[in-house]
């Protein structure tokens, strides 16, 4: 019987459209909500999938979004290149999951699932890491009973254009241990839609080894 309503901020990235994709096919799901900037595309439109057009700088101003929702998929995030700032990269890939956590807690929400990065650390001195890092930390304190954190090297996809890094990643990945080899969306998504489901208690970090299937 479907009883669990999810919600999924980063719906039309690469890894928040697989778990779109996961959760509207779960057969234990009732609904699947989004947090989107504007309508979803098409070929992400399904029954149970329910759009929530919201403005991510004031989320206090969109409460029904969060009410009712057991599971948080957060797969917002930006790159330097396309932020242009690191100010703007921090708006984007710290407060605006942050923003997300929190209200989502506030209503009740009990696992929170973020895909965070490889090398995420708040300590360290590469900015990119240091963000990551920092958000986890700060989701960390918010007092979900469950919280998953995902942490994918390369992210492999269909992007439009195809960006050069990932396509040399592609041809390279044998080349790289475990830890840094290039892993697919779906892959990632897979693993975050199987701990929602096992829904267990405490920190749970998905490494990249164990998000390729241990490869």
């Amino acid at each position: 019987m479907a009883t669990r309503i999810a919600l999924v901020a980063g719906a039309t990235g690469l890894v928040g459209q697989e778990c779109l994709r996961l959760l509207a096919k779960d057969a234990g799901v009732a609904e699947v909500r989004t947090l989107v900037r504007r309508p979803l595309p098409p070929d992400l439109q399904a029954p149970g999938v329910r759009e929530c057009i919201i403005d991510f700088d004031r989320l206090d101003g969109h409460p029904d979004g969060f009410q009712v929702v057991d599971w948080v998929f957060c797969a917002l995030g930006t790159t330097l290149r396309q932020a242009g700032t690191q100010e703007a990269f921090r708006r984007v890939d710290f407060d605006y999951c942050l923003g997300v956590a929190k209200a989502a807690r506030a209503a009740g929400a009990r696992h929170f699932l973020l895909v965070s990065a490889a090398g995420a650390d708040a300590r360290s001195s590469i900015f990119y890491s240091r963000v990551k890092g920092e958000l986890e930390e700060a989701v960390g304190r918010l007092g979900y009973p469950s919280l998953t954190l995902a942490r994918p090297s390369l992210l492999l996809g269909d992007r439009s254009p195809p960006r050069l890094g990932e396509e040399i990643g592609k041809r390279l990945a044998w080349l790289f241990p475990p830890r840094w080899r290039p892993v697919r969306a779906g892959q990632v998504a897979s693993a975050l839609v199987r701990a929602a489901q096992a829904d267990e208690p405490g920190v749970k970090i998905l490494d990249n080894a164990a998000l390729r299937g241990g490869q």
